[in-house]
C-alpha cells in the first residue's frame, strides 16, 4: 500500500472501530481523530499527524508516490507545462473589420493585422480588438426599436429634440450621425483610451453641435431650404470638438431626419410652408414663362427689323434702276425724239393688250371682219401665258 502509516482495517485514516470513518478511530470520529464532537472533552488535534497524513495523500496523488517522492525532475516537467499552458494563452485570432492593439505592462506595444497573432499572456500582455471598419449610428431626439413584425418604430424624445431657433421660435429636430473610429494608429489608441464611453460622448457632441448651429439658424430656413447647410456645419463642428478631445472618432454624416415645428402649432406651420411652396411654384413659372417669351418677342423684333431693311434696300435698288432708266431714256429722246416717243407707245400698248382679251378685225375683209383665233398655246399643250385682250382696229 502507498501509506506507511496504515494499520488495521480503518481505512487510510489511522484506527478502525464502528463507524470510524475516514477521520480516525471510535465511533462517530470527528476529523481531529477522536471523541462524538470538536468540543467538550475532546483532546486538540495533533499538527504532525495531520501534517504527515497530508504528505501521504500527495505521494499517493503525484508520481512516484510509492517511489519515495516526486523528485527534482518531475517538479521541472509539472513547472515546464503549466509554464507552456500558460503561454499559449497569448494566442488570439483578430477577425476582419478589426485591428489587434496589444499591451504590455500596460504600455501599447503594436497593432496587429487581422488572421492568428501573439502577445505576452495575462498579466504581463493584453490585446484589445476594435472593430475599425464597422460604421457606427447614433440617433439623437428620436428613439428607434424594432417591433415584433420586424419593423422600426420610432419615438420622440422631446428633452433631446426640442431647439430654440436663433429667431426665437422652437423646433423640433431628430437626426442621425454616422461614425467610425479612426484608422490611424494615434485614432486607434486615442479611441481606446482617452474616452469610456463613446457612444454617449458621441451623442453628447451631436446634440450639443446641433443646437449651437440651430441656434444660429432661423427658423423658415432650418424647415426649407436649409437643411444640407446644416448638416454639413454639424459634422465640421462635431469633428473639431472630437478633435480636442482626442477621441479617435471620424464623423462620417449626419442625417436630420426629422424637422418639424412643436406639435401644438404644427398646423399653422404646414399653412404657411404650403403657401410658400405656392409662391415658389408660381414665381417658377413666371421665369419659366418669361424665358420662353422675351427670346420669342425678341425673335420677332429682328424678324420685322430685317423685314424693314430688306423693303429699305428694295425700294432705294428699284428707284435708283427708275431713276437710271429714265435717264437712259432721255438721253436717247434728245437724240431721236420721233423714234422714242413711238417705242414708248408700242412697249406700252404691249404691256396693256398682253394681259386683255382681244379680238382682232380686219376692216378691208367682207362680212363681219372678224378673223378666227386660233390657240396654238392650248393646242400645243404649254396653256395660255396670258388672256386675250379684246381690241378693235379700223
Amino acid at each position: 500500500m502507498p501509506w506507511s502509516n496504515q494499520t488495521g482495517g480503518g481505512g487510510p485514516w489511522k484506527g478502525g472501530g464502528n463507524n470510524g470513518g475516514p477521520w480516525g478511530s471510535g465511533n462517530n470520529g470527528g476529523p481531529w481523530g477522536g471523541g462524538q464532537n470538536r468540543g467538550g472533552g475532546g483532546s486538540p488535534p495533533d499538527l504532525e499527524e495531520l501534517l504527515k497524513r497530508t504528505q501521504d495523500r500527495m505521494k499517493n496523488v503525484l508520481p512516484g508516490g510509492g517511489g519515495g517522492g516526486l523528485g527534482f525532475a518531475g517538479i521541472m516537467i509539472v513547472i515546464g507545462i503549466g509554464v507552456i499552458g500558460w503561454l499559449l494563452t497569448g494566442l488570439y485570432v483578430v477577425d476582419e473589420r478589426e485591428v489587434g492593439v496589444e499591451l504590455v505592462l500596460g504600455k501599447v506595444a503594436d497593432q496587429t493585422p487581422p488572421g492568428l497573432n501573439y502577445n505576452w499572456p495575462y498579466p504581463i500582455g493584453e490585446v484589445y480588438k476594435p472593430q475599425v471598419e464597422l460604421q457606427r449610428e447614433t440617433t439623437v431626439g428620436v428613439e428607434e426599436s424594432i417591433t415584433s413584425s420586424g419593423g422600426v418604430r420610432a419615438r420622440d424624445i422631446p428633452e433631446e429634440s426640442l431647439m430654440l431657433t436663433g429667431d426665437e421660435n422652437i423646433v423640433d429636430v431628430g437626426f442621425k450621425v454616422l461614425w467610425r473610429i479612426k484608422s490611424t494608429r494615434e485614432g486607434i489608441s486615442d479611441y481606446l483610451f482617452n474616452i469610456q464611453e463613446p457612444a454617449g460622448t458621441v451623442k453628447a457632441v451631436a446634440e450639443s453641435a446641433m443646437r449651437e448651429v440651430v441656434g444660429e439658424s432661423n427658423i423658415d430656413s432650418i424647415l426649407t431650404e436649409n437643411r444640407v447647410a446644416i448638416q454639413n456645419d454639424v459634422v465640421t463642428l462635431m469633428q473639431t470638438t472630437l478633435d480636442s478631445y482626442r477621441a479617435g472618432i471620424e464623423i462620417a454624416e449626419v442625417q436630420m431626419q426629422r424637422v418639424d415645428p412643436p406639435a401644438q402649432v404644427i398646423d399653422a406651420f404646414r399653412d404657411v410652408q404650403a403657401a410658400r411652396a405656392d409662391q415658389e411654384r408660381i414665381r417658377n413659372e413666371a421665369e419659366a414663362y418669361a424665358n420662353r417669351i422675351v427670346p420669342e418677342a425678341r425673335g420677332e423684333s429682328a424678324r420685322v427689323l430685317e423685314a424693314a431693311n430688306a423693303y429699305k434696300d428694295q425700294t432705294i435698288a428699284e428707284a435708283t434702276g427708275e431713276s437710271q432708266r429714265f435717264t437712259k431714256i432721255y438721253e436717247q429722246y434728245e437724240k431721236a425724239p420721233d423714234v422714242t416717243r413711238e417705242r414708248m407707245y408700242l412697249e406700252t400698248l404691249e404691256k396693256v393688250l398682253g394681259v386683255t382679251n382681244k379680238i382682232i378685225i380686219d376692216s378691208n375683209s367682207s362680212g363681219t371682219g372678224v378673223l378666227p383665233f386660233l390657240p396654238l398655246n392650248d393646242l400645243n399643250g404649254r396653256g395660255s401665258t396670258a388672256p386675250s385682250a379684246r381690241t378693235g382696229g379700223n
